[in-house]
């Protein structure tokens, strides 16, 4: 089969400000030759609906920009954050302006033309490691795919762990998703990149207009710290605060655990995350799906875990990943029959979570010392 060509910058550039323009909602009959040519390189065209293969394509690169303000302005620009879709363009691209404080005006001249491009050479990139990877055959899923099985052993027994690779707030059908915290449980604000803050936006109860009714996370780790005598004070490292999932029940998530790994760094906006404390969180994640998991009906049985710590607590992929399977390894082999996922952003994530049936072996890093 013919090599598949990989698509230029400049006409995916000014394809992806038509989308910014229209909105997701409104991509159905759009020309976007240059967006369906990557979308059908990446994509089985018998699965492809109008307009459903190009934001698939669109949130693949999206995820595949660095974490922080890059990442979120093109998320509120394209209207990939929750809840924005149907936003008009300029509401979108005001929000975006918040991301990185700057006026819309600005936005529009210098910041929004970056995120664009920034997004528009990430999609020649999925298309040159599809293409690199299958000999220039259309696949199934774009760069090795979003969702994965691992087959490890544990406790003399096989165990199939499912790896996803993609943003937090995409994982569905899911009964636990483990979300990293601070240990003054305090969220981040919802237009912020971390895990915490994406499952934050996603359990937002919305009207039709997008606009935030309730925000069921916040207001239940408040309600969770006042029920057990911790209002205004930090709980130790390695807490677990179950929480509804707010609207991420319609997707099949139905408990949140907030785990407490990141310690403030006084007088800085930074954190110190201790891999024991990521081993003892898990652990202690584990234990109260066994508690909870008879409560519901159906039980409790899947549990998703993000690499604690390896976002702005410092860890590198490796030493977090270490930490987090100490803890669900010992619990796999005493005979526990947990669904276990794992969800990453990157590539280089991946590679580790796949690296389990060999050992997991933190590579040296300074950063796992602080």
């Amino acid at each position: 089969m013919a090599a598949t060509p990989l698509p230029d910058v400049p006409p995916l550039t000014a394809e992806l400000r038509e989308v910014r323009r229209a909105g997701l909602v409104r991509l159905r009959g759009r020309a976007l030759p240059a967006l369906e040519s990557a979308a059908g390189a990446l994509t089985d065209p018998a699965a492809r609906t109008p307009g459903a293969a190009v934001e698939t394509l669109l949130r693949h690169a999206v995820s595949r920009l660095d974490a922080g303000t890059l990442r979120t302005a093109a998320e509120y620009t394209l209207g990939l954050a929750e809840g924005t879709r149907d936003w008009p363009a300029s509401d979108r691209r005001a929000r975006a302006a918040r991301v990185y404080g700057v006026s819309v005006e600005r936005f529009r001249k210098d910041h929004e033309v970056m995120v664009l491009g920034q997004v528009a050479e990430h999609i020649v990139r999925l298309v040159a490691e599809r293409a690199g990877a299958s000999g220039g055959a259309s696949g199934t899923e774009p760069a090795g795919g979003t969702h994965r099985t691992v087959r490890v052993r544990a406790g003399g027994r096989s165990v199939t762990l499912t790896l996803h690779v993609h943003p937090v707030d995409l994982v569905r059908d899911v009964d636990v998703i483990v979300s990293p915290a601070n240990v003054h449980l305090a969220l981040p604000e919802p237009y912020k990149s971390s895990v915490a803050a994406s499952l934050r936006r996603a359990a937002a109860v919305r009207g039709v207009t997008g606009d935030v009714l309730d925000d069921p996370l916040h207001h239940e780790l408040r309600a969770w710290a006042a029920a057990h005598g911790v209002s205004g004070r930090a709980v130790l490292a390695g807490t677990v605060a179950a929480t509804g999932a707010g609207a991420l029940a319609d997707r099949g998530v139905r408990r949140i655990y907030h785990a407490a790994v990141a310690v403030p760094r006084a007088g800085t906006n930074d954190y110190d995350v201790l891999p024991s404390d990521v081993t003892r969180a898990t652990s202690r994640a584990l234990a109260v799906l066994a508690e909870e998991h008879t409560r519901f009906l159906p039980p409790l049985r899947s549990v998703c875990l993000p690499l604690l710590g390896s976002g702005r607590g410092g860890l590198p992929y490796a030493v977090s990943l270490a930490a987090v399977w100490a803890a669900v390894e010992a619990e796999l082999a005493r005979g526990a029959d947990w669904d276990v996922h794992f969800v990453v952003r990157t590539p280089e994530a991946a590679a580790q979570v796949e690296r389990i049936p060999a050992g997991v072996r933190p590579a040296p890093d300074r950063r796992a010392a602080r």
